[in-house]
């Protein structure tokens, strides 16, 4: 840097004392790698041009700005201008030693200046050993330590190496909150992702320091807050103390402010407009008024406006949110709709699908070149790429088009290993299991999906090969089919053996926002064993059978997330057909979920389940290996399959089967252990009807059960148990008060 200042120094000097003259030829000195071309091309040098001492500053600026340079004269003698240089070396190889995981590596090369074939420059690469660093801070590295070094090689040339050594990952030793806050801090710790270092977290990476990870929980911790009310909340900076173990208590600021309540919320359109097409965003924005203020809610006007965006009469319309403070803790609401700039697709650039076909990628987008530009339709284009899970990232930017009113959508993805090898295995009350499964997630680039798999379990052999098509055809629909082999041993339990065959296909679609059709098409055959002691109505069920049968489902999904929901509800109904069968049986079923939310932790969860079987020919009974009994977790405090009608020792399950389940969190039991769920459950529920017989039938006996359970997400997989109490039972139920199950998939 000094040489370079001294440098421009002498040549103003040099250049003010002389006068102005006309250029008659060129010459450079010293170049071996740029050619005499190239450097009159970046110094914009031309022949008889009379040059002023400014502009001979001008060409030695724009020389050293090329950084082909370390050092550069110019002067001018009898009309000739003589450019004296001295090269900057080539980097011939960027080497980046001491890192194990070639995604980061792959990162500190995207973000550093100097790059193969790149002049080298010894500030620069001061520079990019600062950003290094840095970089290694924010993935959570803050002991990491980087050497840089050149190794000269022939041709003018060098090898820029930089040696790291990570050291230690920075461990979150405490979380800790402080301002007003509010808001107890087990529960903050849960909103946001960083975690505090303990035993049992020896996987998850969310306990190392990361400024990355950091940040983002401070826009959860502000969203959270602002869905609570606190529309003036502040998350201040957060701040990192270093203890003299080495790991880190990690501090967030927060001033929560007062609670808001919205006094007005009012729907501004232009007047050409049809309020009618508005009705749902002003049912909204009335049930808003004198309620607390909630980001959620706002956010839920915005999008119903921008479903409205997607009709051709509103193409281009835009929304403006006005939030007036008129006192403490009152504010008005105001939402305006107005046109916005017409905007086009001019063009859509993939990129990054080495494997993956491009037309896969462009199925799932909403908008094609040529549509009219829509912020929603382009959000949920890249959601529907994600959701194909073949890739590990996407990126979208968009830009500016030729046009002032169109618009280029860039979209790169980068893409997951295809294959998967999956091991998992549960110990349970009810015995041990064991099963296993190859896939390959992205066949023929097309993002289908072939599975193959074996569970062995105490009482049953299952395999399986299963083909699932996201989009069959483009015609965005999901078609699936599937082999399987099961074999289901309870000549113990039940004094039938079971062994069925079959296939079956079928295909979902979402008809409306978040409701789901999926039909499918099923046909097996079964033979069906008893022991000696076996009743003789289940000995007279012995035999071969073919069945085929139509089904269908109807999902309903309004919870707030599909993992640990706290709020919405999950309705699902179920039926199956007989088409051509030996046993021409129809199942019915019906699910319901509703959960919500208490104050800031209290969580509360009832569930309906209801399943009914029977069969169309009166002359026969529906088939033991089909009748129905309740899953464990439906009826806690009992053994499964263990209730209901009972034909001398044999548990025959029956044509209905029905639970009402209630269970409740309990906050605040274990303040510090976030990864552990505490919950209080009542479980009623019912196993009854025999086609062939009412003496064996206690539709009367409602069970029922209460206790606690456990759910606990260890590094191994989720761990769950209860301890259950049976309230009401039958005198032949077989219960079971301590339950638990844990399984993994690796």
């Amino acid at each position: 840097m000094l040489r370079l200042i001294s440098t421009l120094l002498i040549v103003l000097l040099s250049i003010t004392m002389s006068k102005a003259e006309i250029i008659q030829s060129i010459e450079i000195k010293n170049n071996v790698r740029v050619s005499k071309q190239t450097i009159i091309n970046f110094g914009k040098i031309e022949l008889g041009k009379d040059y002023s001492d400014n502009d001979l500053n001008i060409i030695l600026k724009n020389l050293y700005n090329t950084n082909f340079f370390s050092d550069v004269s110019i002067s001018i003698k009898n009309n000739i201008l003589v450019i004296d240089v001295e090269e900057n070396k080539i980097i011939q190889t960027l080497q980046i030693r001491g890192l194990k995981t070639k995604s980061l590596s792959e990162a500190l090369r995207k973000e550093v200046s100097l790059r193969d074939k790149s002049p080298y420059n010894e500030f620069q690469a001061s520079q990019d050993l600062q950003l290094i660093k840095n970089i290694l801070t924010s993935y959570g590295f803050y002991f990491a330590e980087v050497k840089s070094s050149i190794q000269e090689n022939e041709n003018n040339t060098v090898n820029l190496i930089y040696d790291i050594d990570l050291g230690q990952k920075a461990l979150i030793s405490k979380i800790e909150f402080t301002g007003n806050k509010i808001v107890k801090d087990r529960k903050l710790r849960n909103v946001i992702t960083s975690e505090e270092n303990r035993f049992w977290k020896f996987i998850t990476k969310k306990k190392y320091l990361d400024y990355n990870q950091v940040e983002r929980d401070k826009r959860l911790l502000k969203n959270y807050y602002l869905d609570k009310g606190y529309y003036q909340v502040q998350v201040r900076d957060s701040s990192a103390q270093l203890l003299d173990t080495g790991e880190f208590i990690l501090t967030f600021n927060i001033n929560a402010g007062p609670k808001f309540k919205i006094n007005k919320a009012e729907l501004v359109i232009p007047d050409d407009y049809n309020v009618d097409n508005f009705k749902k965003v002003l049912k909204i924005l009335n049930e808003m008024k004198n309620e607390e203020y909630s980001f959620t809610k706002v956010s839920k006007v915005i999008d119903q406006i921008d479903k409205i965006s997607l009709s051709r009469e509103y193409e281009f319309i835009t929304a403006k949110i006005n939030e007036e403070v008129i006192n403490d803790n009152l504010l008005n609401l105001k939402i305006v709709v107005s046109e916005s700039q017409k905007k086009y697709v001019e063009k859509i650039n993939i990129s990054g699908n080495n494997i993956t076909l491009e037309r896969v990628i462009r199925d799932q987008l909403e908008v094609d070149e040529g549509d009219p530009f829509n912020e929603l339709l382009h959000a949920k284009s890249i959601n529907n790429l994600r959701a194909l899970g073949i890739f590990k990232e996407v990126k979208a930017e968009i830009k500016d088009g030729l046009e002032e009113n169109t618009k280029v959508i860039e979209i790169n993805v980068e893409e997951k290993p295809t294959g998967e090898l999956s091991l998992g295995a549960g110990v349970g009350t009810d015995g041990s299991s064991i099963g296993f499964s190859v896939s390959e997630n992205n066949y023929l680039g097309r993002a289908i999906k072939l599975k193959t798999s074996l569970e062995i379990s105490d009482d049953r052999i299952k395999g399986a090969f299963s083909v699932v098509n996201p989009n069959f055809n483009y015609s965005d629909k999901v078609l699936f089919t599937n082999i399987q082999s099961t074999v289901t041993d309870k000549l113990t339990k039940s004094g039938y053996k079971s062994s069925k065959t079959g296939f079956s296909f079928g295909t979902a679609f979402e008809q409306y926002d978040d409701l789901t059709i999926s039909p499918n098409f099923s046909t097996y055959i079964e033979k069906l064993e008893t022991n000696s002691a076996a009743s003789s109505t289940l000995k007279s069920q012995e035999g071969d059978y073919f069945d085929t049968s139509l089904g269908y489902g109807i999902t309903y999904d309004k919870r707030n997330r599909r993992f640990r929901a706290t709020d919405g509800y999950l309705s699902k109904f179920i039926q199956r057909l007989p088409i051509v069968a030996d046993d021409r049986a129809v199942l019915n079923g019906y699910e319901f979920s509703k959960y919500n939310s208490w104050g800031e932790e209290l969580v509360t969860n009832i569930s309906l389940f209801s399943r009914a079987i029977n069969s169309l020919d009166n002359t026969k009974d529906v088939r033991v290996s089909d009748r129905l009994s309740l899953p464990r977790s439906k009826l806690k405090g009992f053994e499964s399959a263990k209730i209901g009608p009972k034909d001398g020792s044999d548990y025959i399950g029956g044509n209905y089967a029905a639970s009402l389940n209630f269970s409740s969190n309990i906050p605040g039991l274990l303040p510090s252990a976030e990864t552990l769920d505490i919950n209080f459950f009542i479980d009623a529920g019912n196993v009854w009807g025999v086609d062939y017989s009412s003496t064996i039938d206690d539709s009367n006996t409602i069970r029922s059960s209460t206790g606690i359970g456990v759910d606990w997400w260890t590094p191994i997989g989720p761990l769950s148990f209860s301890l259950a109490h049976p309230i009401t039972k039958a005198d032949t139920d077989e219960t079971q008060t301590f339950q638990f199950n844990l399984g993994t998939t690796f």
